[in-house]
């Protein structure tokens, strides 16, 4: 992300980002009542700000069989470690995790290219 001279640096976040493929036999309801799961954590975990999903567009087609994309966003790192131990994610993880027939996590702090 480039942003204009005299951005704060306050700006900048943490990211948890989940690459997730579904098992064939998880119903498409089911993937939208786990999505729905994973949304309702901002509202048990303080330091998870927001809550963002898709699919993948297949403009690329660089997925590796990946089919949805989930983004949680958090003031620094911290949080997202704050967020991993929580007790509603660990919960939630558990009811995810048996539905994924493959996943990637990523977390990340955020830079600004100043131009």
């Amino acid at each position: 992300m480039a942003e204009a001279k005299g951005v704060a640096e306050a700006e900048r976040v943490a990211k948890h980002i989940i690459l997730a493929k579904f098992k064939e036999e998880v119903s498409a309801e089911e993937i939208q009542q786990l999505i729905k799961g994973y949304a309702n954590l901002v509202n048990l975990i303080p330091p998870m700000k927001s809550f963002r999903w898709g699919t993948d567009a297949a403009i690329e087609n660089l997925t590796e069989g990946y089919t949805h994309v989930f983004e949680s966003t958090f003031e620094t790192t911290q949080g997202i470690a704050e967020y991993v131990a929580h007790p509603a994610h660990i919960e939630y993880s558990n009811l995810l995790a048996p539905a994924l027939e493959k996943v990637l996590a990523m977390d990340y702090q955020s830079n600004i290219v100043q131009l």
